[in-house]
Parts: structure tokens; sequence; C-alpha cells
């Protein structure tokens, strides 16, 4: 929690005013039980209303005064608490997106989204509660037991101990509680990763009818929160009932003395009234501190979890060579890769050379490493063992924004971003004009896309795209990338949703407006890669094959069978 505190230091002054507007207030509040107890024993016990008149006229003073105060210091703290929770989250998604694929996939997606909203908010409303409350209760706790004392030494010794069993109570609640908001969170983690699976993939559970038991999945996860929560919450709970237990067995006491003292003289009626205020006081003092303490309980689980975020380092040392000016060749040198977990590499053994103009094709079966060989160009993992280079330089000497400059990539599974075709097309390039973007789209075969739309490039993108199809949103996706013009680009398994033509036409308009760049095509259609200069054939993580169509198809039997099992013979022969 503490290492938090880093994001309150451009709020310094209101953490020091709103605390002392707050202490402020509380010592008007302090004083009103002895303005009271003089009013009854000077004022109405002799009858002078002008006592009465002015005393009561002060206690009016004093109140506004207070509520003045009061409001400042919710200013203040206010201001405090969203400040420090903007620069948090801001600070943490930063923190976030600098992380390589092998963090935040060891992380998961659910708990990130967690932890960047829910436990961030929790600290917020922590930080603001903690500036109103942290001077102000324990303040007017322990100034009504001092003024008991001055009142009366035997009732400030009650008062004493009745704050002892007190604190003896919030101090084991609270140290219960804190571990269970902690499993309360994870709990929340595991929900909403069952929410955006199944909100994400609502075609796929339909189409295998899952509905029911992607139902009782929800509601088994939902259950297990609700009984963390319960059980929580009953703990929690307990502060009230405790609390007032113990304030109203020591205001019977209070009034149990006070009456014996009363009524032998060495105390007064008023000073009586003022102790019972002060009792009251207490209470609900004591019950706001509380319920701060579980508050911070709560922050301080959650804090712990995004601390957890913040000890994340990213294992990818960013270089400081520029790759703009680099020559745009990619070698593989005996690389091998393992996923986080994993007992066994991904890839093994890969070595090849893609000259700069060169089309590269990358075939094999599902899980033969195609994707994580483009993953390795684009340096979203490090090699585990071996080297990448691009103009004959290790990929890690680059540094990560001169290299994704460098190198465009289409992924499997396309997206597209809330807002307009431009702003999605701007993304490959922010300074691009019109005839830049349209000639990108052109290459993509994406113009007609664009057309179409009543607004062209200002049509409006819904989230995820889900207002194109999936041809369409392969198409703009490639269009964006072709806007940065890369001088390397992977096109990975990006026309698995095009029909034949399209994808014959995309690949002739690529090889000839990328003439100079280094292309890769990773597919499982034969037909999309067959006319590529090179094509490297992996099977299990290894490579089976590479070299061009009419070589692989004698000497390579996985790239042979593969090749078969789409096309003729006749087919397959035909280059």
């Amino acid at each position: 929690m503490f290492k938090l505190l880093k994001y309150l230091k451009h709020y310094r002054k209101e953490c020091i005013l709103s605390p002392l507007f707050k202490l402020l207030e509380a010592s008007f509040e302090l004083l009103v039980p002895l303005v009271m107890a003089a009013i009854i024993d000077k004022g109405i016990a002799s009858g002078n209303r002008l006592y009465i008149y002015g005393r009561g006229g002060l206690l009016v003073l004093m109140g506004i005064v207070g509520l003045c105060s009061a409001v400042t210091a919710q200013y203040f703290a206010s201001k405090a608490a969203a400040g420090f929770g903007t620069e948090l989250r801001n600070d943490l998604f930063r923190h976030i997106m600098g992380l390589s694929r092998a963090e935040t996939d060891g992380m998961g997606k659910a708990t990130l989204i967690t932890r960047m909203t829910n436990d961030s908010n929790q600290i917020q409303n922590g930080v603001n509660m903690f500036f109103r409350l942290v001077l102000r209760s324990p303040f007017i706790v322990f100034g009504a037991m001092v003024l008991a004392y001055t009142i009366d030494g035997r009732e400030g010794m009650l008062f004493t101990a009745v704050i002892a069993v007190l604190f003896v109570i919030v101090f084991f609640i609270m140290r219960r509680s804190v571990s269970l908001y902690r499993t309360v969170q994870k709990k929340l983690d595991g929900l909403l990763r069952s929410t955006s699976e199944n909100l994400e993939g609502v075609r796929v559970v339909r189409a295998f009818r899952r509905e029911g038991a992607e139902k009782d999945a929800y509601r088994n996860a939902a259950g297990e929160l609700s009984e963390e929560q319960i059980l929580v919450g009953k703990i929690s709970a307990l502060m009230n009932p405790l609390t007032y237990a113990v304030i109203n067995l020591a205001l019977a006491a209070v009034l149990q003395t006070g009456a014996v003292h009363v009524n032998v003289g060495t105390l007064t009626q008023g000073q009586v009234v003022a102790l019972v205020n002060y009792i009251s006081q207490i209470l609900v003092e004591l019950l706001k501190l509380a319920n701060l303490i579980i508050l911070l309980s709560k922050a301080s689980a959650c804090a712990n979890r995004i601390d957890e975020v913040f000890a994340v380092a990213n294992s990818m040392a960013d270089g400081t060579a520029d790759a703009s000016s680099a020559v745009p060749s990619v070698e593989f040198r005996d690389v091998g890769f393992t996923y986080p977990g994993s007992p066994s590499e991904s890839l093994s053994g890969i070595s090849f050379t893609a000259a700069p103009g060169e089309t590269v094709g990358i075939i094999g079966g599902t899980g033969s490493g195609k994707t994580t060989l483009a993953s390795l160009i684009m340096r979203f993992y490090d090699a585990g063992r071996g080297e990448v280079l691009i103009g004959g330089k290790n990929i890690r000497t680059y540094s990560l924004e001169s290299l994704r400059k460098c190198v465009g990539i289409v992924e499997q599974n396309v997206r597209l971003f809330s807002g307009t075709i431009r702003e999605n097309l701007l993304w490959g390039d922010g300074a691009a004009g019109d005839a830049a973007l349209l000639a990108a789209a052109g290459t993509a075969q994406a113009a007609g896309v664009i057309t179409a739309k009543d607004g062209a490039l200002d049509s409006a993108v819904e989230q995820l795209g889900r207002n194109f199809s999936g041809g369409q949103k392969q198409r703009l996706s490639i269009a964006r990338t072709l806007v940065r013009k890369p001088r390397i680009l992977i096109l990975d398994d990006s026309s698995s949703a095009l029909d034949f033509a399209t994808d014959a036409a995309l690949r002739k308009a690529v090889r000839k407006d990328c003439a100079d760049s280094t292309v890769f095509i990773i597919s499982q259609r034969v037909t999309t890669i067959k006319n590529a200069d090179r094509i490297i054939v992996l099977d299990d993580g290894k490579m089976a094959g590479y070299g061009p169509h009419r070589e692989l198809i004698r000497n390579c039997p996985v790239y042979r069978e593969i090749c078969l099992s789409q096309l003729s013979e006749k087919e397959t022969a035909a280059v």
C-alpha cells in the first residue's frame, strides 16, 4: 500500500489541508457538550435567558463553521483521491502495455482488467475516506476521553477502558477481513474471466449448444464469489453490534455512576449530559473508524494485488539500435522457443534466410509453430536459444519502437477499434493523407468496402468491428498495416475469410506494391503460398522443408501430403 503513495506527490497541499479542516470541524464538535453543560448548569439552572440565547447563538455559529470546514475538507480529499486514482491507473496501464506477451499471458487478461478497474477504484475510495477520517475520528475519540478526565477522573478511566475494548474488537475483525478480501478479489478475477470468455465466444457456445453448461459454470463461479463475500460480510457486520453493545453498556455505567455523583454533589447535571454526549460521540466515531478500517482492509488487499503487477518486470530488454535503416533481410539461426510453463519447445532448430524483396510462404499443420515464428520476428517473444537477425544484426539490439515501425503484421484474429475507418487506418501512420489511405486499401482489396459505406473513410466502426464481416475486417486490417509501408510484412493467415479470387488479387497486389519488402505469408492454403519464392514447411515445431514449391514437392513428404490433401496431382505439379 505504501508503495502507491508516490501518486499523491502532486497533491501534497490537499493531503495536508483536508485532515486539518477535519480537525477544525472535530474541535468544534468536542466543544459542543461543554457549551451544552454550561447552558444547563448556568443558564437553565438560574433561569438566565440571556446566557441561554448567547450560548445557543455560539452553538449555531460553531455548527456553521464546522459545516464549512467539513465541506472544504471533503473537496480537498476528493481532489486528492481522484488525482491519485487517475495517476495510478495511468501508470498501471502504461506498465502493462510495456510488458511482453510472456508476462501478460502468464497473468491473464481477466485479472489485469480487474486490477486496473475494480482494485484501483477500491484504493481510490480508501484514500478518500482516509483523508476524511484518519485524524478526525481518533482526535474525537481521544479528545472525548481527555475531556471526560477534566470533568471527572473516575469517568475518564471508564472511557479509557471502553476505548481499549473497542480497539481490540476492531483489530481482530480487521485482521480476519484482510485475508478474506484477497480471496474475494481472486474469485472476482475468475468470474470476470468466465464472463469475458462467454461474451467473446458466444457464437461458439451457441454452435455447440453449451449454453446450459456455461450457465452452470458461471453460476458456480458466482456462487463461490457470493459465499466468500457473505463470509467476509458477516465478519465485518460484527463490528457494529459489538461496538453498540460495548458503548451502550458504557452509557449505562455513565448514567449509573453519574446519577450517584449528582446525588452527592460531586457532579452537576450538565456535566453528566456532557459525558453522555461524549460517549455518544465516541460511538459514532468508532463506527466511522471501524468502517474506515474495513474499507482500508479492502484497499490494502487491492493495493497488494496491484503491487504484484508492478513487481512483474519486462523480461524483454529494449535495444538501442535503429531498425529503420536496416536491410530488411530476416535470418533465423538454430532458433528454439518454449512458451512459459510449457514442457517442450514450440519451435526447435529453425534456420533460414529471407532476402529483401523475397516472398516467403510458411505452411504446416495446426500447432506446428507458424504463428510463433511470426511472433519472434515481431519480437513479441524472445527466442529461448539461437538468434533472430534483421539486417545481419540480432533483433534484440534494435529498439522495440523502431523494430515495430519496420515490421508490420496482420494476425489471425484481426481487431478493429471503435471509431471510424479513417481512425483505424491511421494506426498505421498518423500523418497519412486520404490518398495514402485509399492506396493501401486498394492494395488490400478493401477499396470496395470503404466506397460501399455512405461515409466512406468516415464511416463508423463499432466495437470490435462488429458491423463488418470477417472478410471485410481482414482486408481493412491488412490496409491498416500497409499504410505504414513496412519493410518486412507478415500476413499471418490474414486472408482465411477471403474467397479464392480476392485472395489471389490480394497476393498479386502485395507482390507488386511491396516489391522492395520482405513478405512472409502464413497460410493453411497451398494456393496462397505455392507461388512464393521459398516456402518454410513446419511440422511439430521443426522445419520439415525449405525451398520453392517444385523442389518441396519432390523432396518434402510433409509438404507433398499437404498439397495432395487440398489439390489434385495436376494442380500440385503446376506452378
